[in-house]
C-alpha cells in the first residue's frame, strides 16, 4: 500500500501582507513638507521594490519605483537605506515622490483642486525582478495643499479674478501676489502652500479663466494694480507693502509692478527674463515694446523634441536695451531664482543682465541663486520635474530642461530661500 500522499502546503494569497509600511507624520501631510517611510517585518537583508503611483484630477497616472535591500534588523528606513536603482539611486529618502514620471507623454505635473488632497499609492513588492512581484505591503500617503485651518477664498473684485488664501489666526498677515506663466487659467497651489507659512497671498489669472479674455495681446498692468489695491485694502493684509511672486512670464509681469506700481516691498522672479517678451507691456501711456522672437531658430533635441531657448531676437544695447522692464524703479528689493539649465530662455543671463542694469543705475547689486542641473519650472518642494511638455507658443512639446535629481535638491533649497527673503522683506514671523 502506498503511503498517504501529503496534503499540499497551502499557498500565500497575493492579499497576505507580511509587512508593514509605516509613514511620519501619519495620515495626511502638506505637500512641501517631507514624509519619512519605513517598511518593518521583512527578514534580514530581503530585496524588495518599493512602487509609488497616483492619479492627478484629470486621471494621468505617475508612478515611481526603487530596489532596496532591509537592514539585519529586518527594516527598510528610506532615511538610511540607498536605493539600488530604479526611478532614483542613492539615499533620496523623497525620491518615490519626485521622481513621480507621467505615463503619458509630456504630461506636467499640477494640482489643480487645492481643496483636496494628492493620495499616493505605496507597494512593497517582493524581489527585485522587473515583472510586478507579490505585494508583501501597501499604504496610502496623503498630500495636502491646504494646512488646517488655511482659508480659501474666491476673489470676483472689479476685473480682478482670483483666490485669496489666508493663513489661520486673527492676522493681520504679509500679503503676497503669486502669479504663474503663459498656460493660463488660474493655479493655487502655490499659493496656498504659501498661506500655511503664515503669509496671505493671492493667486491671480490674467488670462482663459471664467469671463476674462481667451487669449491676450498685451500685458495691461492696470489689471495687477486692482489686484493690488484689493490686497493693501484687505483688512486681513498687513501694509504698507506686498510681495511679489512669480514664474516665467508671471516672473516678467512681477518685475513691471515692482516698476511701475507703488506699496511693493518685495519680489520673487523665477526664471523670469526682466523684458517684455512676445507681448507689450503697457502701463497707462507707457509701452515696453515685445522683443520678440525668430521661430526658424528653433533647434530639434536628439529626442525630436523642441528646443526654443535661443528663439528670442537678439539683445542690442546690452542692459539699456528697450524691451527690457525698468527694474531700476523698483523700491523694494528684488531675488532672482535661476534654473541654470532653463531651456525656456536663458534665464541665468538674463538675470545677469538685470543685475548689470541695477548697478549701471546706482542701485545695488540684487540676489541671485543659481541652481545647476536646473530646468524651468522651479516649483515647490517634490513636485516631480517636468522635463518637456505642450509650450502655447509653438503649439508643440518643448523641452524645459533639467536633471531630475539636482532639480528636486534645487525646489527644496528655493522654496526655504523664497520663505526667508520675505520674512525679512515683509516682517513675517518665520514657519519654515
Amino acid at each position: 500500500m502506498k503511503p498517504p500522499r501529503a496534503a499540499p502546503r497551502p499557498r500565500q494569497s497575493a492579499t497576505h501582507m507580511p509587512a508593514t509600511v509605516i509613514l511620519e507624520p501619519a495620515g495626511r501631510c502638506c505637500w512641501d513638507e517631507p514624509v519619512n517611510i519605513t517598511v518593518h517585518g521583512l527578514t534580514p537583508g530581503q530585496r524588495v521594490t518599493l512602487r509609488a503611483s497616483l492619479r492627478d484630477e484629470k486621471g494621468a497616472h505617475f508612478r515611481a519605483h526603487a530596489r532596496y535591500c532591509a537592514d539585519d534588523g529586518g527594516e527598510l528606513d528610506l532615511a538610511r537605506a540607498p536605493a539600488l536603482g530604479g526611478s532614483f539611486a542613492g539615499l533620496e529618502p523623497m525620491g518615490l515622490i519626485w521622481a513621480l514620471e507621467p505615463e503619458k507623454p509630456f504630461w506636467r505635473f499640477l494640482k489643480r483642486d487645492v481643496q483636496t488632497p494628492f493620495a499616493v499609492e505605496l507597494e512593497v513588492l517582493e524581489g527585485h525582478e522587473p515583472e510586478p512581484q507579490r505585494v508583501l505591503g501597501r499604504a496610502v500617503h496623503e498630500r495636502d495643499f491646504l494646512r488646517p485651518g488655511v482659508r480659501r477664498e474666491p476673489v470676483r473684485a472689479g476685473c480682478v479674478r482670483a483666490t485669496l488664501f489666508l493663513p489661520p489666526g486673527p492676522g493681520p498677515f504679509p500679503g503676497i501676489i503669486d502669479i504663474f506663466g503663459i498656460g493660463g487659467g488660474l493655479l493655487e497651489y502655490r499659493a496656498s502652500l504659501l498661506a500655511g507659512h503664515g503669509f496671505a497671498t493671492l493667486a491671480v489669472a490674467y488670462y482663459e479663466y471664467e469671463d476674462l479674455p481667451k487669449t491676450y495681446d498685451k500685458i495691461h498692468l492696470e489689471y495687477f494694480e486692482e489686484a493690488l489695491h484689493y490686497m493693501l485694502q484687505h483688512p486681513q493684509v498687513k501694509g504698507p507693502g506686498i510681495g511679489l511672486l512669480g514664474i516665467s512670464l508671471g516672473a516678467d509681469i512681477c518685475l513691471s509692478m515692482a516698476s511701475f506700481l507703488k506699496n511693493v516691498s518685495a519680489t520673487v522672479s523665477i526664471n523670469g527674463s526682466g523684458f517684455s517678451g512676445d507681448k507689450t507691456i503697457q502701463y497707462k501711456q507707457t509701452n515696453i515694446p515685445s522683443l520678440g522672437h525668430e521661430l526658424r531658430r528653433i533647434k530639434v533635441t536628439f529626442s525630436g523634441l523642441m528646443d526654443i531657448v535661443d528663439i528670442r531676437n537678439d539683445i542690442v544695447g546690452g542692459c539699456e536695451h528697450p524691451s527690457m522692464i525698468p527694474i531700476e524703479k523698483a523700491q523694494g528689493p528684488i531675488l532672482f531664482i535661476v534654473g541654470e539649465d532653463d531651456h525656456n530662455w536663458r534665464s541665468e543671463f538674463c538675470a545677469q543682465l538685470a543685475s548689470k542694469r541695477l548697478q549701471t543705475h546706482g542701485k545695488e547689486k540684487p540676489q541671485i541663486i543659481s541652481y545647476p542641473g536646473t530646468g524651468h519650472y522651479i516649483e515647490p518642494p517634490y513636485f516631480p520635474m517636468c522635463p518637456a511638455s505642450l509650450h502655447r507658443l509653438v503649439d508643440k512639446p518643448v523641452v524645459w530642461g533639467g536633471e531630475p535629481r539636482a532639480h528636486s535638491k534645487a525646489q527644496v533649497d528655493a522654496w526655504k530661500q523664497i520663505l526667508i527673503f520675505f520674512c525679512k522683506h515683509l516682517g513675517a514671523s518665520p514657519k519654515l
